[in-house]
């Protein structure tokens, strides 16, 4: 190969693995979704925790740190309420 053509392949190759390493970014990003846990409002405001909420806690749970960092959800996710939930859930304490 000559010396374009190498260029080409590895400019190719990073441009690949760019757009790789993004994709899965925003994957990561667009399943973590806070309208997901509106099973969980009544328990956070004093109601019974449902199986529902619980489902959704764990499903979400690897984007718990994410919404406590957010001001908009972080007295909803870092309250005593929603460690009650959590722990009624069986989750784990998050530590972020």
């Amino acid at each position: 190969m000559g010396k374009a053509t190498t260029t080409t392949v590895l400019a190719a190759a990073l441009c690949a693995a760019v757009l790789l390493l993004s994709t899965a970014h925003q994957l990561d990003a667009a399943s973590c979704n806070p309208a997901a846990l509106s099973p969980c409002g009544g328990a956070l405001l004093g109601g019974a925790v449902t199986p529902g909420c619980c489902a959704q806690l764990k499903a979400q749970q690897a984007c718990l740190c994410q919404y406590a960092r957010n001001p908009a959800y972080r007295n909803y996710v870092n309250g005593p309420a929603a460690q009650s939930v959590t722990k009624a859930c069986g989750l784990p304490k998050m530590k972020c």
